[in-house]
């Protein structure tokens, strides 16, 4: 993606700047944060309404806003409806391929102050392993089994998956040697840009495996493909603070900018489609208190590590689960994914990690019984 006009350097700076300052943690703060439970459970609903809000500045060529929609509907979401206000010419629209929803609005060059406001109603839920125990048909689980250009199966990526599985026998020993052994090998890395690219092949060629969220639950979602267990990435945005305590595992601020999460599902013959978050532990490792915590047996982190393997909790809400995306109307290839508002002209795309120079505001709402 050819990003243009605004850059991200100072964005990253200002992340490692806070990331290098000294901290002390006091031994009372260490005792107040280092046991916690963590144990979503089903039937936990609750109906939010998430807007975005897309400002642009005076256009001075054609330009095209894309802004996502909860496209995934199943036991644990219900996208129940949407709404759209803008001062150009806005639609409801798909990708034609995946079912990915979005809003796109075009402006004429020339088009003074655009806007692009969408507010989307979605109920959803905590899911627990083995609760819904939701099954697909075969082309689906064909789908989730293909390479992609950000996730191929072959080389490197199915011989790790391969040496980390060794022994393994069935879907779910499978599932679980690769979920044991991205926890154990890769990490959090707070200055990659957004939520991460999720391109495995390059992580695993320079071994740097620390990243985001795009990144881990990718690499997790790569290494089951490619031995032969169904899986795909689940992007979308955090709504509201955790249940449980911990600050990294949901929105604490009514902005929600910045807040895109990425989670991952696997198909397990036994329960169907199955909640998985390495990503999730790798982040309350590293950013849940002053000090990156590298113990998995350590109280704070131990419930996290085992609750999201077959559970994650019900404050967050799904775009789509779509791999390689071409956006209607787009002069630029397809991108990896989309769960941020884009933005292109002439000139290429915006950037849309930088929220204060592309000017987009997302916030969410719970609604009331």
């Amino acid at each position: 993606m050819n990003l243009h006009r605004r850059s991200i350097v100072g964005r990253a700076a200002a992340i490692g700047m806070a990331a290098a300052l000294p901290v002390t943690w006091s031994a009372a703060a260490r005792a107040q944060t280092s046991s916690r439970h963590f144990a979503p459970q089903a039937g936990d609903w609750r109906t939010f309404d998430v807007t975005t809000r897309v400002d642009l500045p005076t256009t001075t060529s054609a330009t095209r806003v894309w802004v996502p929609l909860p496209s995934v509907q199943t036991g644990w979401q219900l996208p129940i409806n949407d709404t759209l206000d803008s001062n150009g010419s806005a639609r409801l629209a798909s990708d034609g391929a995946q079912g990915v929803r979005m809003v796109v609005a075009e402006f004429a060059a020339g088009t003074a102050q655009p806007q692009v406001l969408v507010t989307s109603r979605v109920r959803t839920q905590s899911r627990v392993l083995g609760g819904l125990r939701e099954r697909d048909g075969a082309d689906t689980l064909r789908h989730a089994l293909r390479p992609t250009r950000l996730l191929p199966t072959d080389g490197i990526v199915r011989a790790t998956a391969l040496k980390a599985t060794q022994g393994a026998r069935g879907d779910e020993a499978k599932v679980r040697a690769l979920y044991d052994w991205v926890v154990a090998n890769a990490w959090r890395e707070p200055e990659v840009k957004g939520c991460g690219e999720g391109d495995i092949k390059t992580m695993l060629e320079t071994g740097n495996l620390g990243g985001k969220c795009a990144d881990i639950n990718a690499l997790f979602v790569g290494l089951c493909r490619s031995v032969g267990v169904p899986a795909r990435d689940v992007y979308g945005i955090r709504v509201a603070p955790s249940s449980f305590g911990y600050q990294q595992l949901g929105s604490n601020s009514a902005k929600l900018t910045g807040a895109q999460h990425c989670r991952a599902e696997v198909y397990l013959q036994a329960h169907g489609w199955t909640a998985m978050d390495p990503a999730d532990v790798a982040k309350v490792m590293r950013q849940e208190t002053p000090v990156w915590i590298k113990n998995l047996k350590d109280p704070l982190i131990a419930p996290v590590n085992a609750g999201l393997y077959g559970a994650w909790e019900g404050n967050w809400m799904a775009y789509n689960t779509a791999h390689d995306v071409k956006l209607p109307g787009s002069r630029g290839d397809a991108i990896g994914f989309l769960m941020y508002p884009m933005a292109e002209d002439a000139d290429g795309w915006f950037d849309h990690y930088d929220a204060a120079g592309f000017k987009y505001q997302i916030s969410a709402a719970l609604v009331q019984a």
